[in-house]
């Protein structure tokens, strides 16, 4: 099933959106694309970190058994 993709309309600086043009065409892709990329990652931060907190919440009944020297962490 192909994903559903969605119209966007955001206003910058005329300058600035040459300017992120050229820089896309000079890495072989386009605006919209580096945007979807840059939309993605800003969604994943977020997302991450509420992955991280559950995860630390379903975890929280592990105990690491006592305090470690610095000795017993590098031992091999």
């Amino acid at each position: 099933m192909a994903e559903s993709m969605k119209n966007v309309t955001l206003s910058a600086d005329a300058r600035l959106i040459q300017l992120a043009r050229e820089k896309a065409a000079r890495e072989h892709s386009t605006l919209n694309a580096q945007f979807r990329l840059w939309l993605a990652r800003y969604v994943d931060t977020g997302t991450r970190h509420l992955d991280y907190d559950n995860l630390m919440a379903r975890l929280e009944h592990v105990r690491s058994g006592g305090g470690f020297s610095r000795d017993d962490m590098n031992e091999r």
